[in-house]
């Protein structure tokens, strides 16, 4: 019984020299050379990455930013100070926020939209010093004004993508966000930045 089975195993598993011949018997025609993106080529090694992520609600936008050689991640995101009283009473008015990382931001289990944009260390400087900005100056959440998406968009709209309406879930946001770039992934500042 077991020399039956040891030939079954051995029948199922190509051999090395089936393997070579297989590719031996390619045409030359059926072989094409591997083509690399010029974006793979020119990534540089400081990113913006527009992530969305499930919340209680209706989700949550923010950005992590930072060197893609180091582990530490920097968050930027405009929402509510304190929980439950200050998001319901800023969908009636002006609440106070906070622009750092929220519950939920570090987590890729709650992750449900990302468009990561590569960016070179000059370009990166001005980026971050003006996520840097936002932060210091975004002292208010209205969900329906100054909102997370919002507040994203300003970010992306300084690196000069294109952005959709600010009223739309998160999700949404950051998928149509790429759309509306052709899923670029790299981005130079114009110099007037």
């Amino acid at each position: 019984m077991q020399d039956g089975a040891k030939s079954r195993n051995q029948s199922r598993k190509p051999s090395l020299a089936t393997a070579v011949a297989s590719a031996d018997s390619l045409s030359a025609r059926e072989v094409k050379p591997v083509r690399h993106s010029q974006s793979a080529v020119i990534k540089g090694p400081y990113y913006v990455d527009f992530r969305a992520r499930t919340a209680a609600s209706y989700g949550h936008a923010f950005v992590w930013y930072g060197k893609t050689s180091e582990k530490k991640v920097e968050v930027a995101g405009l929402h509510p100070a304190g929980d439950t009283t200050p998001y319901i009473l800023g969908h009636l008015m002006w609440v106070p926020s906070e622009t750092g990382a929220s519950y939920g931001d570090l987590d890729v289990q709650y992750l449900t939209a990302s468009y990561r944009v590569y960016l070179s260390e000059p370009d990166a400087q001005k980026v971050f010093a003006h996520i840097k900005h936002l932060q210091a100056t975004s002292p208010l959440w209205n969900a329906e004004t100054t909102n997370c998406t919002a507040f994203i968009g300003q970010i992306a709209t300084f690196m000069g993508l294109k952005v959709p309406f600010h009223l739309k879930k998160p999700e949404d946001y950051v998928n149509e966000l790429k759309a509306l770039n052709g899923g670029r992934q790299t981005v130079q500042l114009a110099s007037d930045h």
